[in-house]
This record gives structure tokens, C-alpha cells and sequence, in this order.
């Protein structure tokens, strides 16, 4: 029973989900009495969320909408990284968000060391923008998924392709 045993470590962001979340977001924007009249709008274009309101306060709402409706339908809000506020025609404000899909250099990295940390036999290789972990003990890979979980890294990582 030498086989290793290996996971992948992605950090993925399901656009259709995303889709749903700005769907509802919208219908409720339309039927809020506090934004009857205002010129509020979340588009969603490829990889990048758009928010669109008369000033920031109302933007300010309209993202507390959007990440309520987010984490109903189970996407990872820290995966969201907010743009700076910018004036847009008509005298509204605009917000770009861009979601982060994978993992970058720096945080596999920070992961690498949390596995290396752990002290457990396990291999981590970085593949572009996941990380594989390899062991031959099953409860040594659960452990680091564990240790993993319990870090605070800037981003939502899941657990695929548990072998």
C-alpha cells in the first residue's frame, strides 16, 4: 500500500452562481423602496463585476445587496476585490470588482508554508494556479486541509480531486 494519495488546492469563483446573485440582487434593488428613482446597476462582464448608484452611500447599499445575494448562493466573497470609486456619466458613482479566479504567486506561496509548517510527510508542488499535495497517509493530507482551513488567507481556497 505504497500508492500516494493527492488533492488539488483551486481557488474558484462559479460565474454562473455569480450570474444568479446579480440577477436577484437587481430584482431587489427594483422593488426596494430606498432606491425607487435611482439610477443603481450591477453588470456582470466576463471575469468583472460593474456597480453603478447615485453617490456612494447608495453604492455603499447596493454592495451590501450584492454580497448578501453572494453568499446565499454560496460564492466566496473574499474572492472579491474592490476597485476604487470613480465618477461615471450622469452624475453617478461606478465601482469596479474583479473576481479573483485561482491562486497567485504570493499566496501559494503562503500556503506552501503553512503545509511546510505543518511537519507532516507530505510533497506540495505549485501548477500554475492551484497546488497539488501529495502523501502517502490520508490523514496526513487531512490534517493539512485542516491546517489550511484554520489559516487566514485573502482568499477563498477549496479541495479538489481528493485521490
Amino acid at each position: 500500500m505504497s500508492k500516494e494519495s493527492s488533492f488539488d488546492i483551486v481557488s474558484k469563483v462559479d460565474l454562473s452562481e455569480v450570474t444568479n446573485a446579480v440577477n436577484i440582487a437587481l430584482k431587489e434593488i427594483q422593488n426596494r423602496y430606498d432606491f425607487k428613482g435611482s439610477k443603481s446597476d450591477i453588470s456582470l462582464e466576463k471575469e468583472e463585476l460593474i456597480l453603478i448608484s447615485d453617490d456612494e452611500f447608495k453604492l455603499e447599499q447596493l454592495k451590501d445587496v450584492l454580497i448578501g445575494k453572494l453568499i446565499k448562493r454560496g460564492v466566496p466573497t473574499k474572492n472579491i476585490q474592490y476597485g476604487k470609486i470613480e465618477p461615471a456619466s450622469g452624475g453617478t458613482v461606478r465601482q469596479r470588482a474583479k473576481l479573483v479566479q485561482g491562486i497567485d504567486k504570493d499566496n501559494a506561496k503562503k500556503i506552501n508554508t503553512i503545509i511546510k509548517n505543518t511537519g507532516l510527510k507530505v510533497k506540495s508542488q505549485i501548477q500554475e494556479d492551484q497546488i497539488r499535495v501529495s502523501g502517502k497517509s490520508k490523514d496526513d493530507l487531512q490534517k493539512v486541509i485542516a491546517a489550511i482551513r484554520e489559516a487566514d488567507l485573502p482568499i477563498d481556497v477549496q479541495f479538489v480531486n481528493y485521490r
